[in-house]
C-alpha cells in the first residue's frame, strides 16, 4: 500500500467551509450555539494524528488542536474555547465507505485533545481516519485493529524505538519505518526530554528547544510535547500504524521513581497529563493526580502476547551508585523487599504468564534487564537504575518465567542509547546457566551517547550472554512468526545531517531465535 495522504486539506477543495455548512453533521442534542460562539481558528491540526492500543473490536484514534503549537501557555494558540470535532473511520482512504463516525468535545481542560474509542470493529483489519473542525481536515491517518484472540496467525512486523531528544538529531528512524510499513509501532520511553540536550557537543546539535529551561509545569509539559510531535517524519509514523507507549523518566524528570513528595507529585501530575494528552491510549490510563495506570495486555491472535510495563511509577528509590564496588549498595540491591514494578504489577504480570495463549511473549518495558557486569565478580555491583538495582524483583519475574514454562519470552528495551542483544539467564556469573529467553535492546532515535565506548574483548568475556552492543542511532524491527522471531537491529548513519540522500539506514546486525529454543542466532 503507498504511503497515505500526510498534508491536511481544506473541505470542499480550495476554500474552508464554515461551521454553518459542517452543522448538519452536528447531532440534534449537540448545542450548536457553543460551537457557534467558540472563535474561528487557523488550521488545528499541525500535530497530526495517531492511533494505538490496538483490540480485536477497537482502537484508540487521537489528535490534538493546536494552530500555534510552541506557545508557551501550552493551550497551542486555541481559545479559552471548546470545539466540536467530527472523526471518521472508513475501510478505504478516499473515504468511500465509511463505517462509523460521530463528534468530540476538545476542551481546553484537556489541551484540546480527542481521544476516540471506536468500537465494533472488524478484528483483524485495516482502517482509515480522519479529523474535522472549523472547516479543517486532518491528515488520513491509517490504523488497524488486532486479530481475535486465538485466531491463526502466521506473521507479526513491528518496529520499536525510544528515547528521541528533540536537539540531537533529526528523526530518520521514522522514515526506515515507513519504508518498513510495520502492522505496529512500540515506544518504549523519553517520548520528549524535560530537559536541554547534556551533549558534550552541544554545537553539534542540528535543532534547538523554544526554551531551554527544564519544564516543570502542565503549560511546559505541553508545549514541549507539542514541539516533539511537529516533527515531520514522527507525524508520518503515527498515521502509519497504531502504536502502543509506556513512558520511562524524561516524560517526567530524569531518574524518578516510586518515593514521592509534594513537590515531586505536582510534577508527576503535570508530566502525566500532558502525556496522557498527546498520546494515542485509552481513557482507562487517563491519570488521577500523580497516578497513571500504564501497564497493560495487548494480543495479537495466536502469535504474540505484548505485556506493556512501568518500570518507574512503583519502584523503590534507587540506590547510590557502587560503581563496581562492594558493600551496602550492593546489599540494598540484592534485597527482596524491593521491587522496580511493585507489588501489584509484579503479581499481574506473573498471574498472565500462568496462560500462554500465544506463541510468543514480548515485555515491553523501559531499562535493562540482563546483568551488564564489568569486572566478573559477583560481589560487585553496578547500574542501580536498571534491574540490577532490583535484583530480587528481576529474578521473581525470571524464576516465574521459568516455572510457568513460558515457551518463548522475548524482553524488549529502551534507555541506554545504543543497541544491545543479550540471552537471558537466572545466574549470569554461571555461564552455564540455562538460556530461558532473550533480550533486544533498541537504541535512541536521537538521544546520544557521545561519551560511551564499545564494550572491550575482556568486558564481554565476562558478559558472554550479550550478542552484540552498537553506538548508532535507530530502531528494531521485529518480525515474529510461528516459527521464529527475527530481530533487525536498525542503524543510521548521521542524525545531523539533515538531507536523508546523504544518510545510511540499513540493518547492522540482525539475530534470530527458533521457537522453542530460546536463544538468539546470528542470522
Amino acid at each position: 500500500m503507498g504511503q497515505v495522504n500526510r498534508r491536511a486539506v481544506l473541505l470542499g477543495g480550495a476554500a474552508a467551509v464554515s461551521a454553518a455548512a459542517l452543522s448538519s453533521t452536528v447531532p440534534s442534542w449537540a448545542n450548536a450555539r457553543t460551537l457557534a460562539a467558540a472563535p474561528a481558528i487557523r488550521d488545528p491540526f499541525q500535530l497530526g494524528v495517531a492511533s494505538g492500543d490496538p483490540l480485536p473490536d477497537s482502537v484508540v484514534l487521537w489528535t490534538r488542536l493546536a494552530p500555534a503549537p510552541l506557545n508557551p501557555d501550552g493551550f497551542g494558540g486555541m481559545p479559552d474555547a471548546s470545539y466540536t470535532v467530527d472523526w471518521e473511520i472508513a475501510n478505504d482512504q478516499a473515504f468511500s465507505s465509511v463505517v462509523q463516525n460521530g463528534t468530540a468535545t476538545a476542551a481546553r481542560a484537556s489541551g484540546h485533545s480527542v481521544h476516540i474509542e471506536p468500537a465494533g470493529l472488524e478484528a483483524g483489519r485495516e482502517y482509515f481516519y480522519r479529523f474535522k473542525t472549523g472547516g479543517y481536515i486532518s491528515p488520513v491517518g491509517r490504523t488497524r485493529t488486532a486479530p481475535a484472540a486465538g485466531a491463526a496467525v502466521n506473521q507479526l512486523k513491528y518496529c520499536f524505538s525510544s528515547c528521541q531528544h528533540w536537539e540531537e538529531g533529526w528523526y530518520h528512524s521514522y522514515k526506515g519505518m515507513l519504508a518498513d510499513n510495520p502492522e505496529l509501532v512500540l515506544f518504549l520511553g523519553d517520548y520528549m526530554y524535560e530537559k536541554k540536550s547534556g551533549r558534550a557537543a552541544a554545537e553539534r546539535n542540528p535543532r534547538h528547544l523554544a526554551f531551554t529551561e527544564d519544564v516543570t509545569t502542565l503549560a511546559q509539559y505541553r508545549a514541549r510535547h507539542a514541539q516533539h510531535k511537529t516533527d515531520a517524519d514522527l507525524q508520518n509514523a503515527h498515521a502509519m500504524a497504531p502504536w502502543i507507549v509506556v513512558f520511562d523518566d524524561h516524560e517526567v524528570m530524569n531518574n524518578w521513581n516510586g518515593t514521592t513528595s509534594p513537590a515531586t507529585a505536582d510534577r508527576k501530575a503535570a508530566g502525566f497529563q500532558a502525556f496522557y494528552e498527546n498520546m494515542p491510549i485509552r481513557s482507562t490510563a487517563k491519570p488521577s493526580g500523580s497516578t497513571i495506570r500504564l501497564y497493560r495486555q495487548f494480543g495479537w491472535g495466536n502469535l504474540a502476547r505484548f505485556h506493556m510495563l512501568d518500570t518507574r511509577q512503583y519502584r523503590n528509590a534507587q540506590v547510590p551508585d557502587p560503581s563496581g564496588s562492594a558493600g551496602p549498595s550492593c546489599t540494598d540491591m540484592r534485597s527482596t523487599s524491593r521491587s522496580i514494578l511493585g507489588t501489584a504489577q509484579e503479581a499481574w504480570l506473573l498471574k498472565a504468564l500462568e496462560t500462554q495463549p500465544a506463541k510468543w511473549d514480548f515485555l515491553g518495558q523501559q531499562v535493562f534487564f540482563a546483568t551488564r557486569d564489568g569486572d566478573g565478580n559477583k560481589a560487585t555491583c553496578e547500574s542501580p537504575d536498571s534491574w540490577q538495582g532490583y535484583e530480587a524483583s528481576r529474578d521473581r519475574i525470571a524464576k516465574g518465567i521459568v516455572d510457568r514454562k513460558v515457551p518463548n519470552p522475548i524482553v524488549l528495551t529502551g534507555d541506554v542509547h545504543r543497541h544491545w542483544a543479550a540471552d537471558l539467564r537466572r545466574d549470569y556469573f554461571n555461564h552455564s546457566d540455562p538460556v530461558f529467553g532473550s533480550e533486544l535492546v533498541t537504541t535512541s532515535v536521537t538521544s546520544n551517547s557521545d561519551t560511551a565506548t564499545d564494550p572491550s574483548s575482556a568486558w564481554l568475556s565476562n558478559n558472554p550472554h550479550i550478542k552484540y552492543c552498537r553506538g548508532k542511532r535507530g530502531y528494531v524491527r521485529v518480525t515474529a512468526s510461528q516459527t521464529q522471531m527475527r530481530a533487525d537491529f536498525m542503524t543510521v548513519s548521521d542524525t545531523t545531517e539533515y538531507d536523508f540522500s546523504k544518510v545510511t539506514l540499513a540493518a547492522d546486525r540482525s539475530y534470530v531465535v527458533e521457537a522453542g529454543k530460546p536463544g538468539l542466532q546470528k542470522a
